[in-house]
Formats: structure tokens, C-alpha cells, sequence
């Protein structure tokens, strides 16, 4: 009889012992697996963050050779066009994405005033190179406007991953929400139009 109580005890301990590691063993395995996950997420963040940098890097080279193109014709208007190729080097300069985002939207800002220069020109206008270096703009705007896109629903991936529970108890000491590439500020501002 005692040993058929011994023998009860036992299995019931090893019943026991073997849910706890169970137990166990599925923490660790949803740890990992959610850990890698974040991991996979930051990375397509980091990933859709080069490519606007490739593409902002593009944008300036393309503004500075429209610069350039511009002297050629308004050799007195040059106080604009210097402050482009300024922000040129102000951006390459910079290594944080926020500042980047402020200096692409000073830029966009600044294009206006060239655009604005470029209209007291007419020869200027009809120049080959300056239009297919407009056009090149306005690709290149095209397919910025894509990879912020892409990485704000990156961003927005990641952060509701890192929210949620219980993947936030993961989260919680090693991952930090990443900010959204606001709309740039000339964007914001109430469109006025005019006949």
C-alpha cells in the first residue's frame, strides 16, 4: 500500500515537473520567436529609412544640377541658389532622420523660390536639359513620396507589434516605438488657388 502511495506520488511529481518545463520551454520558444520578429522589423525599418536617404541623396544631386543649369541664366539671382546647394550640404552632413525630414522640407520650401526665379526666364524654361532635370525631379519626388510611405507603414508595423501584449513584454526593456515621416510642413498648409 505504501509503495502504491510512493508510486502515485511520483508520477504525479513527474506530471507536474513535466508541464512546469513545458511550460517553460513554450516561454522561451514565444521569447525567441518574438524577439527575432522585432528584430525582422527594425531591419525593414532600417531598410525603407536608406532607401528615402538614397533617394533624398538623388533629389539634391539632380536640385544642384538644375542649380547649375539656373546660373548659367541668372547670373544676378544667386542668393536662392546657393542656399539649395547649402541645404546639399547641411543634409549630407546630418546623420539623424528627423533633421534629414526638417531639411527636406526647408527644401521643398526653397524649390518654390527657384521655380519662382526660373519664371522670369523664358529661354530658361524651354531649355532641354532644364526640363529633363525637372522631369528627373519629379521622379524622384514620385518615388520618395513611395519610400516614406513605406517605411511610415514599416513604423507602424513595428510599433503595434512592440504594443500589443503580450508580444509588449518582450518589448518592453530592449524596443522603443520609432517616429513617423510626418508630412512635410509646404505640404500641410492650405492649398490657394487662383484664376
Amino acid at each position: 500500500m505504501i509503495l502504491a502511495i510512493d508510486l502515485a506520488l511520483i508520477i504525479v511529481l513527474c506530471v507536474i515537473l513535466g508541464a512546469i518545463f513545458l511550460v517553460g520551454l513554450m516561454l522561451v520558444i514565444f521569447y525567441i520567436t518574438t524577439k527575432n520578429k522585432f528584430i525582422r522589423l527594425e531591419e525593414d525599418i532600417t531598410n525603407s529609412a536608406s532607401r528615402i536617404d538614397v533617394y533624398l541623396t538623388k533629389r539634391f544631386d539632380a536640385i544642384t544640377k538644375l542649380v547649375d543649369t539656373i546660373k548659367g541664366y541668372t547670373k544676378h539671382e544667386e542668393g536662392v541658389l546657393v542656399e539649395v546647394v547649402k541645404m546639399r550640404q547641411a543634409i549630407n552632413g546630418t546623420k539623424n532622420f528627423n533633421d534629414k525630414a526638417k531639411i527636406s522640407d526647408e527644401l521643398s520650401k526653397r524649390m518654390n523660390d527657384v521655380y519662382a526665379v526660373v519664371e522670369n526666364y523664358p529661354k530658361l524654361k524651354a531649355d532641354k536639359l532644364f526640363i529633363s532635370l525637372q522631369d528627373e525631379i519629379k521622379d524622384i519626388e514620385e518615388n520618395l513620396q513611395a519610400a516614406r510611405s513605406n517605411y511610415n507603414l514599416n513604423v507602424s508595423q513595428f510599433n503595434k507589434a512592440i504594443k500589443t501584449f503580450p508580444n509588449s513584454l518582450v518589448a518592453k526593456s530592449q524596443f522603443k516605438p520609432y517616429p513617423y515621416f510626418g508630412a512635410e510642413d509646404s505640404k500641410k498648409s492650405d492649398v490657394k488657388i487662383s484664376f
